[in-house]
């Protein structure tokens, strides 16, 4: 079972990697003794067919990076120690009570997805395994495009719940179409940023930035856009393109966001941002 897949360009390299972190569906066999979630609460919470939305982007020059894990296996946009102690009791340095951090206890729904708590040994072998080989594939694809073309552009790829659920800060609220996610726009350039924005915009597009999700561990870590890397975190709302009760693709959504997503990335990887 792969962690992950990483998909080259098809013609030249441009200086854009577009990561699908959340899409992935697939439960190892070593850990369904631990995890408790049933299979519709990890399609639920999945970021369900981001990555065929963005099949396309090695056709225009990007890199794809996409992890084949469930996000309840490890959250691979939270940092290394977002850890709690009711997930692992013997934890040396927990943090700030919550239940969703780089390994989740409880579903957006409230339900439990662990057994019982992890030991620590158990988290960093679920660590080694499975967090670190995707962060080694994102950091050795983004410097290599540093190498070659003196700056590089991480898209973010995700999805979102229509409106927030139980344990969401939004619960109830409805939610723009597009999120574009740059930590109150310190993650990117201006040129960056705003390609984003007009591009959905024009398309029709509600639009609302940072809000409810500001971009996740991989947008504060590796967006920094004075060292020539610039990363911008992209919330779909899954309204767009899925039955949110049957998590059912909508074929004429799932056609015309492909279709909008294809533009973004060309122009993305066209984009001299400096």
């Amino acid at each position: 079972m792969s962690v992950f897949d990483l998909s080259r360009p098809e013609g030249p390299t441009r200086p854009l990697l577009v990561e699908v972190p959340h899409a992935g569906l697939e439960l190892p066999e070593e850990l369904r003794g631990e995890i408790v979630a049933s299979v519709e609460a990890v399609r639920r919470d999945a970021d369900i067919y981001v990555d065929k939305l963005y099949a396309r982007a090695p056709s225009f020059g990007a890199s794809l990076l996409v992890a084949r894990m469930s996000r309840y296996v490890v959250d691979l946009n939270r940092a290394q120690n977002d850890v709690d102690a009711a997930t692992v009791t013997d934890h040396p340095t927990p943090g700030t009570l919550q239940p969703r951090g780089v390994v989740w206890r409880s579903t957006t729904d409230g339900q439990a997805i662990l057994r019982g708590p992890l030991t620590y040994a158990r988290l960093q072998a679920r660590l080694k395994t499975y967090y670190t080989p995707y962060h080694a594939a994102l950091e050795q694809t983004l410097s290599a495009m540093q190498a070659q073309h003196g700056y590089a552009i991480l898209l973010a790829a995700h999805s979102m719940p229509s409106a927030g659920r139980a344990l969401h800060k939004d619960r109830g609220a409805r939610r723009a179409d597009i999120v574009p996610g740059t930590r109150g726009r310190t993650s990117a350039s201006p040129r960056v940023i705003d390609l984003v924005d007009a591009h959905f915009r024009d398309a029709g597009l509600s639009v609302r930035h940072d809000d409810p999700y500001q971009g996740g561990h991989t947008t504060a870590f590796y967006g920094r856009p004075r060292e020539g890397r610039h990363a911008i975190q992209i919330e779909l709302n899954r309204a767009l393109y899925v039955d949110e009760t049957t998590c059912a693709p909508k074929p004429a959504g799932m056609r015309q966001l492909s279709a909008l997503l294809d533009g973004l990335v060309a122009k993305l990887a066209d984009l001299d941002p400096r």
